[in-house]
């Protein structure tokens, strides 16, 4: 099995910073993108960051030039360092992976995310 962990949310007030991480663990023999989803109350679930294998990165508008997502492959980790925070941030952040297993199939993980909540 493949479990994905994120941490480093939490409380920050605008204009602040913070930078949250996802890990996978378990029977993982490649990983292709690694992406950072959020989801804030009552809205649909917004792909916010993603980084293929071979590090090209591409950003929502909505983050773009304040967000960075980067990746540890030795330690299957992604990171997403966040910069310039505002209150319309305030989001659950979740974590996909694409892992091959051992068979060759490829198949998508999810974290259990992490709350971020920026205060005006």
């Amino acid at each position: 099995q493949v479990r994905l962990v994120e941490s480093g949310g939490g409380l920050v007030q605008a204009g602040g910073s913070l930078r949250i991480s996802c890990a996978a663990s378990g029977s993982i023999f490649k990983i292709n993108a690694m992406d950072w989803y959020r989801q804030a109350p009552g809205k649909q679930r917004e792909l916010v960051a993603i980084i293929s294998s071979d590090g090209t990165t591409n950003y929502s508008d909505a983050v773009k030039g304040r967000f960075t997502i980067s990746r540890d492959n030795a330690k299957n980790t992604v990171y997403l360092q966040m910069n310039s925070l505002k209150p319309e941030d305030t989001a659950v952040y979740l974590c996909k992976f694409r892992v091959m297993r051992s068979w060759g199939a490829w198949i998508d993980y999810w974290g259990q995310g992490t709350q971020v909540t920026v205060s005006s």
